[in-house]
């Protein structure tokens, strides 16, 4: 009697792509140089920025609006935060989730307390909210709106979790650059707001 024949797996295409080795290095390269650029910046710009935002970019009145608690050297969103709340928009704040997830927000107030987060954020202890406006932060951006993050993508899941959220990059003049280097799972902004003007994005 023969033995049975075994049978070959057949071949299944694998389902996860590779990494792309050089849009990889390419942002790093450019969050170098972002970085380096960001670094000569004046954070009291903010109050700029947030003069600029309510003249050319409010939100709807009423609208949930998520910020975030600058650190480094990104520019001080809070002036804008701070008018945003004597206007009556409830604010959140993002509460920085494991790798892999989407932000998650937290109620926030001017004068509640904060509690540190990892990679130097900070978040409040308020009830979670979804948001109708998000104010974005970036290393760099461009007039296509591509926006050059930190790497964790969490702000490019989010946006994808939330469509019909409006988002509103937030940066300095000195932080656009020619062109981001991007891939298909970045996600583009509509508007970047800066000290000098609200750009809408093609």
């Amino acid at each position: 009697m023969q033995s049975p024949t075994a049978r070959v797996a057949p071949h299944i295409p694998s389902m996860i792509q590779p990494p792309d080795e050089a849009l990889i290095a390419a942002k790093r390269a450019a969050r170098i140089a972002a970085k380096a650029r960001r670094a000569g910046c004046d954070p009291s710009l903010g109050v700029a920025l947030a003069q600029v935002v309510l003249a050319k970019a409010p939100p709807p009145a009423g609208a949930t609006v998520a910020g975030f608690w600058p650190i480094g050297e990104e520019i001080d969103l809070r002036p804008l935060l701070l008018a945003l709340s004597a206007r009556g928009h409830p604010l959140v704040l993002p509460v920085t989730p494991r790798r892999g997830e989407r932000l998650r927000f937290r109620r926030w107030h001017p004068g509640a307390p904060l509690h540190p987060e990892p990679f130097g954020t900070f978040a409040p202890d308020g009830p979670e909210a979804e948001p109708e406006v998000l104010l974005v932060p970036l290393l760099a951006f461009d007039r296509a709106g591509r926006r050059l993050g930190y790497g964790g993508g969490f702000y490019d899941r989010t946006l994808a979790a939330l469509p019909a959220a409006i988002a509103l990059g937030c940066a300095y003049a000195a932080q656009e650059i020619p062109e981001v280097p991007a891939g298909p799972r970045d996600i583009r902004l509509p508007a970047i707001a800066t000290e000098r003007d609200v750009i809408r994005c093609v």
